[in-house]
């Protein structure tokens, strides 16, 4: 047995037990981590472990686990901490995008929220990371006298609103920028909302952008959707919702 092959062993032993809780056989060694030789070989070089003091049988019939001493031996000698710094590493900064992204997502939620409470009419925005739009006050459309006594102009709207990467990928060809944007009619609103006006905006919050806006009835109050949706997007960039 070369001293080679056996640390390999024996830090599959020791890595394969942390992850699985569960005893190590020779055949797991040789599946799992790829040993070019026989299972009896390996077992011979468990064997050879177990008298050193390094590994042992828990009970018959079992594969072998780490001893205190086999414990103490890999981390010396076998662990890598090099590596295991970098995933670490990554593993953090994974978790803080991840995190950073929740908190993005939820302050978004709570400026449509704010929006739509403000608005009497529908608010809706891009959420970061996913490609996704949130409306809230659906209901605000539907119950619009317009909508009331032309319910086919209705179902039309909702259409537009339910396929939601339609949606965001319409509001992408308008080449929306900072300042807000009024769209009315069918001169240059989405195609199967031209029955309706939207004003809607970009918005920037912690690295993250997307959109925010007010769809309604052409019949809306545009100078105040105009300057509710400025002071949502206000309070949202400047973290004060």
């Amino acid at each position: 047995m070369t001293q080679n092959r056996k640390n390999q062993i024996f830090n599959a032993i020791v890595e394969h037990f942390i992850q699985t809780a569960e005893p190590v056989g020779s055949q797991t060694i040789i599946s799992t981590y790829n040993f070019k030789v026989s299972p009896a070989t390996v077992r011979n070089d468990m064997a050879t472990l177990e008298k050193e003091g390094l590994i042992f049988q828990p009970y018959t019939s079992a594969g072998r686990v780490p001893t205190d001493q086999g414990y103490r031996v890999y981390v010396d000698e076998l662990a890598d901490f090099d590596v295991a710094r970098r995933i670490a590493r990554e593993t953090l900064a994974s978790l803080r995008k991840q995190e950073k992204a929740a908190i993005a997502k939820q302050r978004v939620q709570e400026a449509v929220s704010l929006l739509s409470q403000a608005s009497p009419n529908m608010a809706f925005a891009t959420i970061p990371e996913n490609d996704r739009t949130f409306f809230m006050g659906l209901s605000k459309i539907l119950r619009q006298p317009e909508f009331l006594s032309e319910p086919l102009q209705a179902c039309q709207v909702m259409e537009v609103i339910e396929e939601r990467k339609n949606f965001l990928h319409g509001l992408k060809k308008l080449q929306i920028e900072n300042e807000p944007r009024i769209l009315i009619g069918d001169n240059d609103i989405l195609a199967g909302i031209d029955s309706c006006s939207l004003i809607v905006t970009r918005y920037q919050y912690n690295g993250f952008d997307g959109f925010i806006g007010i769809l309604g009835p052409k019949r809306m109050p545009y100078a105040y959707n105009f300057a509710i949706l400025g002071e949502v997007k206000g309070l949202l960039q400047s973290n004060q919702l």
